[in-house]
């Protein structure tokens, strides 16, 4: 259930993502070499990108396991469902901090750097850097793996979400063209639902309601879906 609703926030958020992200894939460098090599640095570019999200899983992985060490995952479960629905809430009307302003300044400091360079690598640290940029979704993605409680779990939950977006992201940055507007909205309608959706099953995990696959039983005191992680 878990692994499904990754990859599903991932083809949702890659609509989002194709409205902010897209005009920075139509702007990558061109490295020299023929139609191959532009493939090969797309590719790469995205896979940068996913491996960006995959260190999150990791390291929301560590902060999940150290919470359900102390006993505490299934209000943990709870506190992130809701803390999604009241950011989702308020997301419009609350300005960026000023620390997260400082550091988005420098990653596009970063990245301007590295959109001069015609090369592999630069294409590779552009999408990891592309990664770290404050994206709404990839919080969502992100308290999902934490609710996993699991080093390796939470990593392949953010990876899978990364691998979601994909298709999206890769077809933009290949031909070229970003979805057309009136397509583009009307799929957007759905993001909404969708994040509606992970925090209420977060919060249905954290009940320990009994309900197989979406709400487990509680055991010893940890929601019987732990046991296994």
């Amino acid at each position: 259930m878990d692994f499904g609703i990754a990859i599903g926030i991932g083809l949702l958020g890659s609509l989002h993502c194709a409205a902010m992200c897209g005009p920075l894939m139509l702007a990558l460098p061109i490295t020299p070499g023929g139609p191959g090599q532009f493939i090969l640095g797309r590719v790469i570019y995205q896979l940068g990108r996913i491996t960006t999200y995959s260190l999150l899983g990791l390291m929301a992985g560590l902060a999940g396991k150290s919470v359900l060490l102390a006993g505490f995952q299934r209000w943990l479960c709870i506190a992130l469902g809701i803390g999604i629905l009241i950011g989702f809430a308020i997301s419009k009307k609350v300005a960026l901090s000023a620390p997260v302003t400082r550091l988005v300044i420098r990653l596009k400091t970063a990245m301007s750097a590295q959109l001069k360079q015609r090369s592999l690598r630069s294409l590779v640290l552009l999408g990891m850097l592309n990664g770290l940029l404050p994206c709404g979704l990839v919080y969502v993605a992100m308290a999902g793996a934490i609710s996993t409680a699991s080093l390796l779990h939470s990593t392949v939950y953010m990876t899978l979400f990364g691998l979601g977006t994909l298709p999206t992201m890769l077809g933009i940055g290949l031909s070229g063209k970003m979805l057309p507007m009136a397509v583009r909205l009307k799929l957007r309608s759905a993001i909404p639902a969708g994040i509606c959706l992970v925090a209420s099953l977060l919060i249905l995990r954290g009940l320990a309601l009994g309900i197989p696959y979406v709400s487990p039983a509680l055991a010893s005191g940890i929601p019987a879906c732990c046991l296994q992680h």
